[in-house]
């Protein structure tokens, strides 16, 4: 069964940081797989370790020690280049401060991941139309973002991260910068990206935003200490 196939594989993974003549451990050994078509929250409090295993996961790090699979492949000790290719066409991103080019309208924000894919422009402008449409902004579509409510710009960057049809979305803190309402509408769009069939990884310290997950995973001082099915 494709659901049962494991996209991301973590094996023992430890991450260590230099702080001047310190070793600061981030990661103490985390094994973890997370299944295609899963939703999964990474939660724990500050410090936990969580902001670095999102790292792992989204290919923006590699570990000091173990080794990271994505889609059945060794990424662990991949060069920055490599690891940007496969980010642009597996993983779509969406962050707490939405982390939108201030100087472009929000089409242009939402091609933009098309354009180091060399996708065609019309074919482009085509898409970043229907992704727009999908999170209900067509309307929006020539706004730049200080333009923009917050909800709507996180929408803005729902739709960018799904430019180039990854299969992996990661979200982390999606709903940190916005009021109760606005969050919740945020996590009815994740969910339905879920039933979608995308795999949904999310990363948040609020239980409420959590419970939405179909699974959770604790981590704390830098190991996972429960990893649960709601």
């Amino acid at each position: 069964m494709k659901k049962e196939k494991p996209i991301i594989e973590l094996n023992d993974v430890k991450k260590i940081y230099r702080m001047g003549e310190v070793d600061v451990p981030a990661l103490n050994g985390v094994s973890l797989k997370i299944k295609q078509g899963e939703f999964i929250a990474i939660m724990g409090p500050s410090g936990s370790g969580k902001s670095t295993l999102m790292n792992m996961v989204g290919c923006l790090d590699v570990p000091t020690e173990g080794k990271i699979f994505l889609d059945g492949k060794d990424i662990s000790k991949m060069s920055e280049s490599g690891l940007a290719q496969i980010r642009g066409k597996k993983i779509g991103f969406v962050f707490q401060k939405f982390n939108l080019l201030s100087t472009l309208t929000a089409l242009e924000n939402v091609t933009m991941p098309m354009m180091f894919q060399n996708v065609d422009e019309n074919v482009r402008r085509k898409k970043g139309v229907e992704l727009l449409n999908l999170v209900g902004l067509e309307k929006r579509s020539s706004h730049k973002p200080s333009e923009l409510s917050g909800g709507q710009q996180q929408r803005v960057a729902i739709a960018r991260s799904l430019a180039n049809d990854p299969e992996v979305i990661l979200a982390d803190e999606p709903t940190g910068n916005l009021d109760t309402k606005t969050g919740r509408d945020i996590m009815v769009m994740l969910k339905k990206l879920h039933n979608d069939g995308k795999t949904i990884i999310m990363v948040t310290h609020d239980p409420d935003v959590g419970k939405h997950a179909k699974r959770i995973v604790l981590i704390k001082d830098g190991m996972v200490v429960s990893n649960h099915k709601e």
